[in-house]
């Protein structure tokens, strides 16, 4: 049963964040292995009541590294992974532009992130971005959401690096994240 996890949202990273890291970009379904626990995770915020969507840089596409066939069966591969795992992913965004692209999907910038709010008729105030990068922090810091950094992927190398945004939240990885949110939720719930 859903606590306070109504009307919440949470956007992950997808590479670093939910499988693990490679140096190209994912282009066949194999290559796609999630991280120890993410599924788990993914399938405690669903249940929880949260809803839980992917946004993600995803340059391969505007480099021709990727086609659209590839990364929609890499993207099938996961919701089965997630829903193997009794979860549900409402949605994945992504920005198919590469770096010299003067777009305003691709993240550090925030297009991506208030085109899945206004979608899903959501709030800043009760949004949650999980990733591995200083990107990820900067993009949801913009629309006024809470960064969240976790140590996976690039995470430690980001910890360590850059200046994050000063309520940046560190957790090990999704599946700390996803049960100390639950956690602080129901504690909350109890207090009101």
């Amino acid at each position: 049963m859903a606590l306070n996890g109504k009307n919440k949202l949470i956007i992950l990273d997808r590479d670093g964040v939910i499988n693990v890291m490679n140096q190209e970009p994912v282009t066949d379904p194999d290559q796609w292995k999630p991280l120890p626990g993410s599924m788990d995770a993914i399938a405690f915020l669903t249940q929880s009541g949260y809803t839980v969507v992917v946004a993600e840089n995803m340059s391969g596409i505007g480099l021709n590294r990727v086609t659209m066939q590839q990364l929609n069966e890499v993207h099938s591969k996961m919701h089965q992974h997630v829903q193997k795992a009794g979860g549900r992913l409402t949605g994945i965004w992504f920005c198919p532009h590469t770096m010299n692209a003067k777009c305003d999907c691709r993240k550090p910038k925030a297009g991506l992130l208030i085109d899945i709010l206004e979608r899903l008729h959501m709030k800043a105030e009760n949004t949650w971005l999980v990733g591995d990068g200083l990107r990820d922090m900067l993009a949801i810091e913009a629309i006024g959401g809470h960064p969240v950094l976790v140590l996976t992927g690039k995470g430690k190398e980001t910890l360590k690096m850059q200046e994050l945004p000063e309520d940046t939240q560190v957790y090990d990885d999704l599946l700390d994240f996803a049960q100390f949110f639950r956690m602080q939720d129901e504690k909350a719930a109890k207090e009101s």
